[in-house]
C-alpha cells in the first residue's frame, strides 16, 4: 500500500495559486470577543503551513458590518472562511450565522462555529442554520492550538473553498 506524503508549504501554496489563479493568502474572518482566544488563534495560524490573512472582529454587529462592507469596513476583503464564536456581545453568534446563511452574497462562505458551548441545542441549531462545522473550543492551551492546526489542515489544505474556484 502506498503511503501518502504530507505536502510541503511550497506545494500547498502552489496548489492555492493554481486553484485561485492568484498567489495570495487565505482570508479568514475570526469573530471572537475573547482577546486571549484571538491571540492564540493568531499565533497558531502564524506557525501554520499556509499563508493566512486573519481579520478579527469582536462582536456580532461588527461582524455583519465587516461582511457587508459597511462603515468602517468598506474596504474589507470577503473572507474565504469564517471562524465564529456563538456567545458574542451586541449580536449573538447564532443571529450572525443566520444572517450569513440567508444572504445570497455571503451564504457560500464556509462558517466554522468555534465555541465553548457544548449544548446539544446550540449544536443542532447551528447545523439547522447551515453551519459547515461545529467545534467545541478547548480551554487548554495545547488542545486549542491543536484544534486550530486541524482547522488549517482540513479547511485550508484538503477542502476546496468556494473562493478557490476560478
Amino acid at each position: 500500500m502506498q503511503q501518502l506524503k504530507t505536502p510541503s508549504v511550497q506545494q500547498l501554496n502552489d496548489f492555492i495559486k493554481t486553484m485561485t489563479g492568484k498567489n495570495r493568502p487565505i482570508n479568514i474572518l475570526l469573530i471572537e470577543d475573547n482577546p486571549g482566544d484571538v491571540r492564540l488563534t493568531q499565533e497558531a495560524f502564524r506557525e501554520g503551513k499556509i499563508s493566512v490573512n486573519l481579520s478579527v472582529v469582536m462582536d456580532g454587529v461588527e461582524a455583519i458590518n465587516y461582511l457587508k462592507k459597511q462603515a468602517p469596513y468598506q474596504d474589507s476583503v470577503t473572507p474565504d472562511l469564517i471562524l465564529l464564536d456563538l456567545n458574542l456581545p451586541k449580536k449573538d453568534g447564532r443571529e450572525v450565522l443566520e444572517e450569513i446563511k440567508t444572504d445570497d452574497d455571503l451564504k457560500r462562505i464556509p462558517v466554522v462555529v468555534l465555541t465553548t458551548s457544548n449544548s446539544e441545542q446550540d449544536i443542532l441549531r447551528s447545523y439547522s442554520l447551515h453551519a459547515n462545522c461545529y467545534i467545541n473550543k478547548p480551554v487548554d492551551f495545547d488542545h486549542f492550538f491543536d484544534v486550530i492546526k486541524k482547522i488549517e489542515d482540513f479547511w485550508l489544505s484538503i477542502a476546496i473553498l468556494p473562493t478557490m474556484i476560478k
